[in-house]
């Protein structure tokens, strides 16, 4: 049985194992410090038996929702864990008052394109802009 609720800093190391073998990048202690003092409810784990099976972390920036960094372990994949996650933050943006939500997709991740608009979101065809600060190096 899995189990959606908010992170907790015990959490940490599973949640970082989860983001190594789903190959994405982990998010560093001190990001997730800074992030946590704004709105810690919207980071969120699926557990099974006291083991971290897949993790997305969401923000809200006062006008949209953000998700960011959904990642299941490939050995909990194909169980709608993922889809668990999303609906627990999409029903915890509802909660704040959160009239949209924003992800992002890399235009190679083809099952990942798939996977959101199962769920119904829309590709835009928006052009991503980024630049890193000296603080972020």
């Amino acid at each position: 049985m899995i189990n959606v609720r908010q992170f907790q800093w015990t959490d940490f190391d599973a949640v970082t194992a989860v983001w190594e073998a789903a190959g994405r990048d982990v998010v560093t202690r001190p990001e997730l410090e800074a992030k946590l003092t704004r709105d810690p409810e919207l980071f969120l784990v699926a557990a099974s038996d006291d083991e971290v099976a897949g993790v997305v972390l969401g923000t809200y920036d006062g006008r949209r929702g953000w998700i960011l960094r959904l990642a299941v372990h490939p050995g909990h994949r194909r169980k709608a864990i993922a889809s668990q996650l999303v609906k627990e933050l999409e029903d915890r943006f509802e909660r704040i008052g959160c009239p949209r939500v924003n992800l992002l997709v890399m235009p190679d991740n083809e099952s990942g394109l798939r996977f959101w608009q199962a769920l119904g979101y829309i590709p835009y065809p928006d052009v991503l802009c980024s630049k890193p600060l000296r603080s972020g190096v």
